[in-house]
């Protein structure tokens, strides 16, 4: 399974994902699930996967290949004129390697899925951030939705959904985050760290502060340990119901 969050802020985006992935309980891997692509001074492209591995993994060597080597047919994504044409395109790719996929596998009973959270700037434009579904279609962030979840999402959502705020600091936004994949971490084996971390700064045009937080990291560890009593305490302070035994 895999939990990736792209957050939109007044300030810019923010892209944080797990790296875990397991094919049962006695087959745990780590794969990197968030890709960046950029071109200083003009665009910068990211994008994190959730689904079949080998599905999603065709799709990001796919999209590789054609920015080093694009044809009139399959254009690179660091050639399209805007981030909509952007989640066109990885949309599009998506649908064919699904499509090549089933077809290749007749019988097989394998599910051949990938979900994609795209966010970026291409200089002219405002950053935007998108969710491209495995049909290959998609949805844009907005002001009554600026984030987006892909994989085990109901652990961290509440936590998200509480807190957020448009005009959070990158640190900010990033420490809420941690809480939301600490509540989805513990509920749910089959996401965990090393967590990846990336920022992007409005018209900034440049990738911005990178980070994986292993699972020894100092900081991880604070977070969880600090939000775990911080909620013994809330829970302590609510009003104790009243039975009439």
């Amino acid at each position: 399974m895999t939990y990736c969050v792209g957050m939109r802020l007044d300030q810019g985006l923010v892209f944080m994902s797990d790296t875990r992935t397991n094919a049962g309980i006695d087959n745990i891997s780590i794969f990197q699930k968030l890709h960046t692509w950029s071109i200083p001074g003009e665009r910068v492209v990211t994008v994190m996967t959730s689904g079949n591995l080998a599905t999603t993994q065709a799709v990001i060597s796919m999209l590789d290949e054609r920015m080093k080597a694009p044809v009139e047919r399959s254009p690179s994504l660091l050639e399209a004129p805007s981030m909509f044409q952007v989640a066109r395109m990885i949309g599009e790719t998506v649908r064919d390697v699904i499509a090549e996929y089933k077809g290749a596998a007749q019988q097989s009973e394998g599910v051949f899925d990938a979900t994609i959270i795209v966010g970026g700037q291409i200089k002219g434009s405002a950053p935007r951030l998108f969710l491209v579904y495995p049909e290959g279609n998609f949805v844009e962030a907005g002001d009554d939705t600026p984030f987006f979840q892909i994989g085990e999402t109901k652990y961290g959502r509440p936590i998200i959904v509480r807190a957020y705020r448009s005009d959070m600091s990158f640190e900010e936004a990033t420490r809420l985050l941690l809480v939301s994949f600490d509540s989805t971490i513990k509920a749910n084996l089959s996401v965990g760290p090393p967590l990846d971390l990336q920022v992007y700064a409005k018209d900034s045009y440049e990738v911005g502060f990178t980070r994986r937080f292993e699972a020894e990291d100092d900081l991880i560890r604070e977070v969880s340990s600090r939000w775990g009593e911080a909620l013994g305490r809330a829970l302590e302070s609510l009003p104790m119901p009243e039975f009439d035994l």
